[in-house]
């Protein structure tokens, strides 16, 4: 049976929030049989570089696992800043 687990985001993601954001990853990673692991930005209404930087370093962290990593509702500038970045190469954008 598949398992999915959302790591759901909101207001300001940036720098101040990269510790909660790996402990939070990591927490979910820890569970056994997890194979699905969406990012949720639908309230998400900020993101920077360092938002970036953390999620290619969520993305180097599942790489090792057979857990497939989804960036779910983006929207608006957020979803703009992530094409622009090339984020849609790296990353299954829904």
């Amino acid at each position: 049976a598949s398992r999915k687990a959302t790591l759901k985001l909101e207001g300001r993601f940036d720098f101040t929030v990269s510790r909660d954001f790996k402990d939070s990853y990591e927490g979910i990673m820890k569970q056994p049989g997890i194979d699905t692991l969406n990012v949720d930005l639908a309230t998400v209404d900020y993101l920077d570089s360092s938002a970036l930087g953390m999620l290619l370093l969520l993305r180097e962290n599942v790489e090792s696992t057979h857990i497939q990593l989804t960036l779910v509702n983006s929207h608006g500038a957020v979803r703009q800043f992530l094409e622009v970045a090339n984020f849609s190469k790296m990353f299954t954008l829904r």
